[in-house]
């Protein structure tokens, strides 16, 4: 080599030497080195192997275990209540939310403008049809009528004299017809003053119960303004709103059974009375009117119920508790208990099933279930498919 060639190389390390000069040397020793690699790496593979092969084991295991196919081992019984799927008449209804109105209501106001003269009446007192509750001040107006009043009173005397004169020609028959249209003018205007002093009064329409006063004496009021609202609560309406696909099934006299937070443990019944022959533009719904009666008017204008419209019961229907039926991303189940003796003890087996309308707690299943089938109703959360079950409680379903 060229003293060129050695410094185009560049500078050489003494521990690339030692190496260059050990394998030049002794290449037994580097074999011994390759030998030891291979058999560490050997080692470390084995090591891997084995522990993947007590993992795989460990899952054969515990999925024989969970199966119950490992002898000697068993799942104990989980105990659940459970209820038998019997078929029987269910009462079916349209529900809907009602708004109570008074058959009789109104607010009082005045026909005519005039200051306050009198107040005769309670806010919340019970009156009778006719009783005056607000007089307006009237002095004019009876001025006017007994002016009226004297002018009939002369014209009716008039008109008596002629009587008595006409007929034997002392004064002339045009002057007796003229004295009577003389007399029913002047009783018109006694008639007319009597409607203005009329007006002048507020007066009860109907017999009801007074609200809330909403004037004083002496105030000065414009027809129209309000004095207090009157409403017989003998009798209320009933107004809710049911789908137009219902329409076929509402008869005027269906019977209405409605329920109020305000009496949670009573139950009213009213009667279909009308039906709106216009549907809702909006909502295509249709109004529904029943009436009622209001015994001790419990039920008070405004006030929002549940009414349920009755119609001819569902034969033959199985109904299930709410608490009986799961609900996942696939649809409704139940987990029905199957085997010798299901209604002590079998196997938990799960049963999609299609559900139909709510009877209070209860629900109806239009498919999916026959009758006689035990259905469990509470605990089924601790229950898995094909898991064996004892039915620590066994009841029917009631339906009220």
């Amino acid at each position: 080599m060229s003293i060129d060639d050695e410094k185009s190389a560049g500078p050489v390390h003494p521990g690339d030497l030692a190496l260059e000069n050990a394998g030049e040397t002794d290449p037994q020793s580097a074999d011994a080195h390759r030998f030891a690699a291979l058999r560490q790496h050997s080692r470390t593979i084995g090591i891997t192997a084995a522990v993947l092969a007590a993992i795989l084991a460990g899952l054969f295991l515990w999925r024989m275990v969970k199966n119950n196919q490992v002898t000697g081992w068993q799942q104990q019984d989980v105990a659940v209540t459970a209820v038998v799927a019997t078929p029987r008449d269910v009462p079916a209804g349209l529900d809907a939310v009602g708004t109570l109105a008074a058959v009789r209501e109104v607010t009082l106001a005045p026909e005519v403008a005039g200051r306050i003269a009198a107040i005769r009446f309670n806010p919340g007192a019970y009156v009778r049809a006719g009783t005056v509750l607000v007089q307006l001040y009237d002095g004019p107006e009876r001025a006017d009528r007994a002016a009226a009043q004297a002018k009939a009173n002369f014209a009716r005397l008039q008109l008596a004299r002629s009587q008595e004169l006409a007929p034997s020609g002392a004064e002339p028959r045009e002057l007796l017809e003229q004295r009577r249209a003389e007399y029913a003018q002047a009783m018109a205007e006694v008639r007319q003053i009597d409607a203005r002093l009329i007006q002048k009064q507020v007066r009860a329409p109907f017999s009801g119960q007074l609200g809330i006063r909403k004037v004083n004496l002496g105030q000065y009021v414009n027809p129209g303004d309000a004095i207090a609202s009157l409403a017989a609560l003998d009798q209320v309406y009933v107004n809710f709103a049911l789908p137009q696909q219902d329409i076929a099934q509402i008869r005027v006299g269906s019977p209405v059974v409605m329920t109020s937070d305000a009496y949670p443990d009573r139950t009213f019944t009213a009667q279909v009375s009308s039906i709106d022959p216009q549907i809702g533009d909006d909502t295509r719904n249709v109004m529904v009117q029943a009436t009622m009666a209001n015994p001790g008017g419990l039920l008070r204008p405004g006030m929002y119920v549940s009414a349920s419209l009755s119609l001819p019961a569902q034969p033959g229907a199985i109904v299930l508790p709410a608490t009986a039926i799961q609900t996942s991303a696939e649809g409704d189940s139940v987990i029905v208990i199957r085997g010798k003796n299901d209604r002590s003890s079998g196997k938990a087996e799960v049963v999609p099933v299609k559900t139909g309308r709510r009877v209070g707690d209860l629900v109806v299943i239009d498919s999916g279930l026959k009758g006689g089938e035990v259905v469990v109703a509470e605990g089924q959360l601790r229950v898995q498919p094909g898991a064996p079950v004892k039915v620590a409680k066994l009841g029917q379903v009631e339906v009220r």
